[in-house]
């Protein structure tokens, strides 16, 4: 099981290899997110959260980042006062994008990607 770590999240290949619906699944959770936000990974995770662990685990990781997300906005909205918020939050943004794209591609690839600075509260 190679780990390979960097600022931009860590991977690692599972034990099973995936078939190609867990990894649509999978990328699907990631890349829905730039329009449904947390709803497409929380569907997800509900109904496969018992049949592929590749799945859930990616269906996880997706939605602990969206409420990392929703936490970082909540702190830029509230900074705008001092204006420094409405940087923070263009960088919060290009951020998530940026890291949605890598994780939807290390799922299409079949491996388990850890976003960066994540809040993990759904283990």
């Amino acid at each position: 099981m190679e780990n390979q770590s960097s600022f931009l999240g860590t991977e690692e290949q599972p034990i099973v290899p995936p078939t190609s619906d867990e990894k649509t699944l999978a990328l699907l959770s990631h890349i829905l997110t730039l329009v449904t936000w947390f709803i497409a990974p929380l569907v997800i995770y509900l109904i496969k959260k018992d049949e592929s662990k590749f799945v859930s685990d990616h269906a996880k990781e997706s939605l602990n980042f969206q409420i990392t997300l929703f936490i970082a906005c909540i702190v830029g909205v509230i900074l705008t006062l001092i204006i420094i918020g409405a940087l923070i939050l263009g960088l919060v943004s290009l951020a998530a994008l940026i890291l949605v794209i890598i994780a939807t591609i290390r799922a299409s690839e079949g491996k388990i990607y850890r976003y960066p600075f994540c809040i993990r509260l759904i283990k």
